[in-house]
């Protein structure tokens, strides 16, 4: 080495050093050193070695870090919500941006992994960790810039919905935005984007102006009504089954800030009462009126229960008038319904969340509540000390309904609303004992629905998702060949016919 190529590397090297290790770290976040071959899993969960000099090659184009087992932060990153949930991804990747993403799918790609990709990881069924393949984990990509005159946020694919929130509530806009603050906004609105303000303004999915999608060989592209047109109508309502989504384009809606928010909860006297009115008046409330109703036992004392959880934001004059038939009920035993912020609102149910604990669930969409039903309903729960049970309706129709079925992926605009018996227990629980229980009930509930939501779908079998979509089902099978035709994205309401590649 010259004596001027010494110098030059000596004072870099000083340079360097004198850097915060804060700015090291993100500057070479993805550098390290990898010691040994990786075993992981493929397409067909065979075990395969992937060589120390491919993962080092892959770590070294990262800006972002990789995350192998024992390295730490990776049993932080691979944990979702369900605490019952337990896998192990061979890689993690965190992107610090989208071309950490484009690599870390092309890297899949080469080496036939699974991908999971985790938001805010909320799936009941865990579909954001994996194991054995390559999950990349979004907490570290996530902003969202508002363009108010535009009435358009953009927001980055890791971003949580209470950060969407707040920001576009600083300049009194919105968009729906489900009902749990620390929801992934990539979930939430490719799936649809059910929301308190969701039968005013649509689903979060309808409110999709354009995105950004990694799609399955590692491409980058832009799509929206023109360019990309079928990338874009898939993407709502079946968009994890195309790639990874790094930017949204949301639509914005003014809205006062202030919204009356909260919950009437009724005695055990009350309850078929309530579920009744609820079946009679829920489809034809106004679109500014939102209403979950909620019937099972309580979780501390297993007394039954009915309750009404509701979000109003139309006009102060009007609140009264609307609410008239719900206070006619009856004197709930709980009321919290008052004036409150809607963020604040937004984050009502942040910690109650039954994702955090561990849940079984199932599901599907009514396009009415039938006396036959509510007897099903009530003739079948059963209070139990080990467990939270209950049955919820998520409120649907009003401009959700107004929309086309093939307008977008999402094909259930028939719905009223989505309904969900579910149990919570602690993980020393029976747990044999408690989903028995519940796929039992739900025999005696499933033949009133009508298709399920796939966001909080279980482990329906291949067949149960493509035909959940419906007439839109041929279309999206056109668009996964085109954009996944490795099928490398399946964890989710996966489009897997033999003809869209990969094992099952």
């Amino acid at each position: 080495m010259d004596r001027r190529t010494f110098v030059g590397a000596s004072a870099g090297a000083l340079t360097w050093m004198a850097l915060p290790r804060a700015v090291q770290a993100e500057v070479y976040a993805g550098l390290r050193q990898i010691n040994d071959d990786v075993t992981a899993k493929n397409l067909a969960g065979a075990a395969v070695q992937l060589s120390r000099s491919d993962v080092q090659a892959l770590a070294d184009s990262l800006r972002g870090p990789l995350l192998l087992a024992g390295n730490p932060g990776y049993d932080l990153a691979r944990q979702v919500l369900n605490p019952a949930i337990d896998r192990h991804p061979a890689l993690i990747v965190q992107p610090g941006g989208v071309a950490d993403i484009s690599r870390a799918v092309a890297f899949a790609a080469e080496q036939g992994l699974v991908v999971a990709v985790k938001c805010g990881g909320h799936s009941f069924a865990g579909k954001s960790t994996c194991e054995g393949g390559l999950q990349i984990d979004l907490s570290r990509f996530r902003h969202v810039q508002v363009d108010a005159g535009k009435q358009l946020a953009q927001v980055s694919g890791g971003s949580l919905l209470g950060a969407m929130d707040h920001e576009t509530m600083a300049h009194g806009l919105v968009t729906t935005a489900g009902t749990v603050s620390h929801t992934g906004v990539g979930g939430l609105a490719t799936g649809g984007g059910f929301g308190r303000l969701a039968r005013r303004f649509g689903l979060a999915l309808d409110n999709i102006a354009s995105v950004d999608v990694v799609t399955g060989d590692g491409s980058i592209l832009y799509a929206d009504s023109e360019q990309n047109p079928d990338l874009y109508w898939g993407v709502r309502g079946a968009g994890s089954n195309f790639g990874v989504v790094t930017r949204f384009a949301f639509h914005l809606h003014p809205v006062q800030r202030r919204v009356m928010g909260g919950s009437l909860t009724f005695g055990p006297e009350l309850r078929r009462q309530v579920l009744e009115f609820y079946a009679e008046h829920c489809a034809n409330f106004p679109d500014e009126l939102y209403v979950d109703c909620t019937s099972g036992f309580t979780p501390d004392k297993q007394q039954p229960f009915t309750s009404l959880h509701l979000c109003y934001s139309g006009p102060a004059k009007s609140y009264d008038t609307v609410m008239a038939p719900i206070r006619g009920l009856g004197k709930p035993v709980r009321d919290t319904v008052k004036s409150i912020d809607y963020v604040a609102e937004q984050r009502r149910y942040d910690l109650t969340d039954p994702r955090a604990m561990v849940t079984y669930v199932k599901g599907g969409y009514v396009s009415e509540i039938p006396a036959a039903l509510v007897n099903a309903i009530l003739d079948g729960l059963e209070p139990d000390p080990e467990r939270y049970t209950r049955v919820y309706f998520q409120h649907s129709g009003g401009a959700i309904g107004r929309v086309a079925a093939d307008a977008t992926a999402f094909p259930h605009r028939y719905a009223i609303a989505n309904m969900l018996p579910m149990i919570n227990y602690p993980p020393t629980a029976d747990v044999p004992r408690h989903v028995a229980w519940l796929k039992q009930y739900w025999k005696t509930l499933e033949p009133f629905t009508h298709g399920f939501y796939t966001v909080e779908a279980d482990q329906q079998s291949a067949a149960e998702f493509n035909s959940n979509y419906l007439d839109n089902y041929p279309r999206l099978l056109a668009a996964k060949r085109r954009y996944d035709p490795k099928n490398l994205f399946r964890l989710n309401a996966n489009i897997t016919p033999e003809a869209a590649g990969g094992a099952v």
